[in-house]
């Protein structure tokens, strides 16, 4: 999943960050509210948290902005405006979810991924796909109930791929959700990533479960 973090504290934005990565996220951070507008206008993003207070244009003129256009893009709101009618504002404009600071980087990550998977699966939080599963909260996956150990990267695009099982994702699609900014859209790292999390697959499942449609892209299917 893809996250854009809005935050002038740049302390914070930064703590924030690794936070996220660290669960294997991709995280891009911008510290002004026109600088929000320009990424968001031209990047895409699974969701976005929002400080309210930011330069250059404010927190409720940035989400606004982008529900003119944008309906599905997740945000939620990150503030120190803790008022019932900060809450009501925020929710009207158009945020999907508001948290108060101060906060815990726990409750910030249960709620990122409340919302993320809301997009895709009223499920728990673990998805399936045959004896392959993966754990949305802990991070992690596993066949029949062994550990895979995968990278950041590797995690972020099995888990992806697990989201929209039975069609094609193109390489492109990857790009959007699984890397950040810093990515050279022309080179080989999706491949290469790739490669190594399909040969993980095979030795721990006795097959691989992804496919690579001509053209189209890579689908993950449950294989008798």
């Amino acid at each position: 999943m893809r996250i854009l973090v809005v935050e002038d504290e740049r302390s914070l934005c930064d703590t924030i960050a690794r936070s996220l990565r660290h669960l294997a996220y991709s995280v891009d951070c911008c510290h002004d509210g026109r600088e929000a507008l320009d990424l968001l206008a031209f990047e895409r993003f699974d969701l976005v948290v929002l400080d309210l207070n930011l330069p250059g244009a404010d927190g409720m003129t940035v989400l606004r902005t982008l529900r003119e256009t944008d309906c599905e893009t997740k945000v939620l709101v990150l503030s120190a405006r803790g008022e019932v009618a900060d809450k009501v504002a925020g929710l009207d404009a158009g945020a999907n979810d508001y948290l108060t600071k101060p906060f815990h980087l726990e409750e910030l990550a249960a709620r990122i991924r409340a919302l993320t998977l809301r997009r895709f699966t009223q499920n728990d939080v673990l998805l399936t796909c045959g004896k392959l599963t993966f754990d949305t909260k802990a991070r992690r996956a596993a066949v029949g109930g062994e550990a895979l150990s995968l990278t950041r990267k590797e995690t972020g695009i099995l888990e992806y791929l697990m989201l929209n099982q039975g069609r094609p994702v193109s390489q492109e699609e990857l790009l959007e959700h699984v890397w950040d900014s810093s990515v050279n859209s022309f080179s080989n790292s999706i491949r290469v990533h790739i490669s190594s999390l399909r040969k993980k697959l095979r030795a721990a499942l006795g097959h691989d479960p992804i496919r690579n449609r001509i053209g189209e892209g890579y689908v993950m299917e449950e294989t008798a």
